[in-house]
């Protein structure tokens, strides 16, 4: 049976032959592009930790301006509806240098912002052009040997959520000693500079563009629709990543406010470190998915996730339940993200429009979540966001034990989906 690594680098999928080596050694730029995919996550967590800090420059409650959050969320979604696909037909240097470019400037912009609105603006542009992992996961396990294929993609997942980690404890320190505007400066100087030496280092990209420039966006309902296996994915982790992003976008709440622990923002940032185990994770569940298969490794996450709701509704009076509960469900996600991105990248013949379904299916169900997390702790407090979470779970749960017989691409797919 032919690897997907033998299959994906068709001239249509956008993916370069192996004849065109990289500029660095592939170690080196599998680092690379770690290095940037932690950085440019961070940007879309970015004001999380600073809520309270932001609220208290705009003369307004922490609580009134948590939507911020959610914006930054539903801009990645979007970038990644109209950015992402194009990784199979765009030179990816020239995009990923464009999209580095605009997502600094955004920053810059949201540092100097005057008000809400231009803040809310500017985050969600800086979110939408953030979607350079998402153009180089694909290439990521395209060259990859077939298998170690979820290794190299967890590699890139690790740096994908030390960035998030890092966003929630370096931004909270650096906005509570030096005001959160310096942490959007910072953000835009260090994403300039990783976005554009990774644009240096891609291999060279010489594939003549067929077809319309966003032939791959009309064709993602094409391509959902006929690869179950890629739809699954989609709703597996929508509910996972629903579920973490109402906890992780309403923690700052519960921590800093007064009806919840009164920390500082600084203290408070510091709770990412537990985030941490992700990136500890990632390569663990990158080696079970290429033993075991991708389906019984997501249904292993949920039932971690499932453990961690409870102990973050006792966390809300008990601080040890809070912290083992973000070490549980951070180990839930980065192990079903694992799984279910490795499968969706070798479901289909085009990767990268894959790709895209599958994170805009996450991430569409992570803004919803945490939209409605942040009202629920309005009227309900700590106990309606674990609620949010509890129905998330629930519903991408339903999707897990669904069996499909052989599809189109099942022969593409047996290794990664037993």
């Amino acid at each position: 049976m032919p690897s997907a690594t033998q299959e994906i680098p068709a001239p249509r999928t956008g993916v370069r032959r192996p004849a065109a080596a990289p500029s660095l050694p592939p170690t080196l730029l599998l680092t690379l592009i770690a290095l940037c995919t932690a950085v440019t996550a961070a940007n879309i967590y970015l004001a999380a930790p600073l809520l309270p800090l932001i609220a208290h420059d705009f003369g307004s409650a922490p609580s009134a301006v948590a939507w911020i959050a959610s914006v930054a969320q539903f801009g990645y979604a979007t970038g990644l509806l109209f950015f992402a696909p194009l990784g199979d037909t765009v030179n990816r240097r020239r995009l990923v240098a464009a999209l580095s470019l605009i997502t600094t400037a955004a920053l810059t912009l949201g540092a100097f912002s005057g008000g809400t609105t231009t803040l809310a603006a500017a985050v969600f542009v800086a979110a939408a052009a953030t979607v350079v992992p998402q153009l180089l996961v694909p290439l990521v396990a395209a060259r990859a040997p077939a298998n170690r294929r979820a290794r190299h993609v967890a590699a890139v997942i690790a740096g994908l959520f030390t960035g998030i980690v890092a966003a929630r404890v370096l931004g909270g320190l650096i906005g509570q000693a030096f005001g959160w505007r310096i942490v959007f400066v910072g953000a835009a100087v260090l994403t300039a500079a990783l976005g554009l030496a990774t644009a240096w280092a891609l291999p060279a990209d010489s594939r003549p563009r067929t077809g319309p420039l966003f032939a791959g966006l009309r064709a993602l309902p094409s391509v959902v629709r006929t690869s179950p296996d890629l739809w699954r994915a989609c709703l597996r982790q929508a509910g996972m990543y629903g579920a973490w992003s109402a906890l992780w976008t309403s923690l700052a709440l519960l921590l800093t406010g007064d009806g919840g622990y009164g920390l500082s923002t600084a203290t408070a940032g510091l709770f990412g470190l537990f985030g941490l185990t992700a990136s500890a994770v990632a390569p663990l569940a990158g080696g079970f998915v290429d033993r075991f298969g991708a389906a019984k490794v997501v249904r292993s996450a949920y039932l971690l996730a499932a453990v961690s709701v409870p102990l973050f509704w006792l966390g809300g009076s008990t601080l040890w339940a809070l912290c083992a509960a973000a070490i549980v469900v951070h180990a839930a996600l980065v192990t079903s993200h694992v799984a279910n991105q490795t499968l969706a990248l070798t479901t289909t013949s085009t990767p990268a429009t894959a790709n895209t379904a599958y994170v805009v299916a996450g991430f569409a169900g992570g803004a919803l979540a945490s939209a409605l997390a942040g009202s629920a702790f309005t009227q309900w407090g700590w106990g309606g966001v674990c609620a949010v979470a509890g129905v998330w779970l629930l519903l991408g749960w339903t999707t897990t034990s669904v069996r499909r017989g052989p599809g189109r691409n099942a022969s593409a797919t047996a290794s990664v989906r037993r």
